[in-house]
């Protein structure tokens, strides 16, 4: 069985924050396998980006692997 958190927070800006610190913490490689996953959800569903989001990620992860 999968885990689920959930946390409350008093406002939106500091849900934010907190949002801010655990992506931050993650790591790089993990945030990029974490969007890819996401964009792979969100088109499994029939999502449709304006202009078919694929180009757009396809040209950052090639920004981020030359770094």
């Amino acid at each position: 069985m999968k885990e689920l958190w959930i946390k409350k927070f008093k406002s939106f800006a500091e849900a934010e924050k907190a949002d801010e610190k655990y992506y931050i913490a993650m790591g790089p490689t993990k945030r990029v396998e974490t969007m890819q996953f996401l964009r792979e959800t969100f088109l499994k569903f029939g999502g449709k980006a304006k202009n078919d989001g694929r180009k757009g990620l396809r040209r950052h992860i090639t920004i981020v692997q030359q770094a």
